[in-house]
């Protein structure tokens, strides 16, 4: 993927900049830059999941029993038509299973990010907005109150972890909100309840 490709960039400009070529020293370091490492993990992972994600065969399955139905009934009978028509047309499958199947098919749930603030100054430090779905697992980073100016920061990130696994999260990375959750003078305890 990407990040091979990268890697054999990478290899080929750290040539180059033993040859001190002009600018390659620049971009050698953007290229091993962890935002542009991160930028490209999380890149890779959004194609893949677009490749592999589900798509229902049809929004509609209950107007398409119905087409089925009506189809079946012109047909000759046989047991095995009888049987599939008295299916269809059972009151669970139609109201339960069926209508839980539509109502599905039709929303998105991918997540949705909020939007960026408009007064952000111009030598303001660059954010990242973070989304990780936990799913009944642990975040796998630690948090800490820094000793100097007391933000609540990453500690550490445990290797193969949530946290480590999503390439979004780096030790030394300042917490602003959580959940939606201002984290500003609350104690480390606090913001591990809101995680």
């Amino acid at each position: 993927g990407i990040s091979h490709v990268l890697t054999l960039v990478l290899q080929e400009l750290s040539l180059l900049c033993k040859k001190d070529v002009n600018g390659v020293g620049i971009l050698y370091d953007l290229l091993r830059s962890r935002w542009l490492q991160a930028l490209l993990k999380m890149y890779e992972c959004l194609q893949h999941y677009l490749g592999k994600r589900p798509v229902p065969v049809t929004l509609q399955a209950r107007a398409l029993t119905r087409e089925v139905v009506e189809l079946l009934r012109e047909a000759p009978q046989s047991g095995e038509i009888k049987e599939l028509r008295r299916l269809l047309r059972a009151p669970h499958l139609k109201a339960a299973l069926l209508s839980a199947h539509d109502t599905v098919a039709q929303k998105d749930f991918e997540p949705t990010l909020p939007p960026l603030p408009d007064n952000i100054p111009e030598n303001e430090e660059a954010m990242r907005i973070v989304c990780l779905v936990k799913n009944n697992q642990p975040l796998g980073a630690t948090i800490k109150r820094h000793e100097i100016t007391g933000d609540i920061t990453v500690a550490r990130v445990i290797h193969g972890g949530l946290a480590d696994r999503s390439g979004l999260l780096y030790a030394g990375d300042k917490l602003v909100e959580v959940n939606g959750v201002p984290v500003e003078g609350l104690e480390p305890e606090q913001v591990i309840s809101i995680l």
